[in-house]
């Protein structure tokens, strides 16, 4: 560690480097692009604060995700996070390239995603965007690796109902 401006310095190029992408798992996590920046902002004022502890006691990313997660599930508790609109969800990510406009497959997996349970979409966007093992997962989220199993295959057969797609894995049909 070294001076303030130091801190200032590695914390700013830590932003940098992740930033974005914490936005997009928070996107993932909420379906707001809005409320994403306002979660990750969070976070990352959290990790701030923490700065000089976070980096001698753990990896930077774990602390960020962690907090993220811990944001994003506070929010779904507010009383008036509950209401629900009723509009289509829309994809305007300000970051996204020009002309990627038309609806795609990862406009209706995100808007699947977004149906589903928060405690479950939390689980799947750790295992399947975050790439993070069940262990991992489990350790973040504060749960059993039996829940976050659990709760995976609960998050992956609401997506396959959303989506249309056959449950093989309940059938054991291919």
């Amino acid at each position: 560690m070294g001076s303030g401006m130091s801190r200032d310095r590695e914390f700013g190029d830590y932003y940098a480097a992740r930033g974005r992408a914490v936005r997009a798992t928070a996107y993932l996590l909420c379906g707001d692009w809005h409320l994403a920046h306002d979660l990750t902002q969070t976070a990352f004022i959290k990790l701030y604060l923490a700065w000089p502890r976070i980096q001698r006691k753990e990896p930077v990313d774990r602390y960020v995700r962690r907090t993220l997660l811990r944001v994003f599930l506070d929010e779904r508790r507010r009383p008036w996070r509950r209401e629900r609109p009723t509009a289509e969800f829309v994809d305007l990510d300000p970051g996204a390239p020009a002309g990627t406009d038309r609806v795609d497959d990862r406009l209706i997996l995100r808007r699947a995603l977004a149906a589903v349970p928060a405690r479950q979409r939390a689980v799947l966007v750790l295992r399947f965007w975050e790439d993070l093992s069940v262990e991992e997962t489990a350790e973040l989220l504060g749960i059993s690796v039996g829940t976050v199993k659990s709760q995976a295959a609960r998050g992956l057969q609401t997506l396959r109902r959303l989506l249309g797609v056959p449950d093989t894995a309940s059938t054991g049909k291919e």
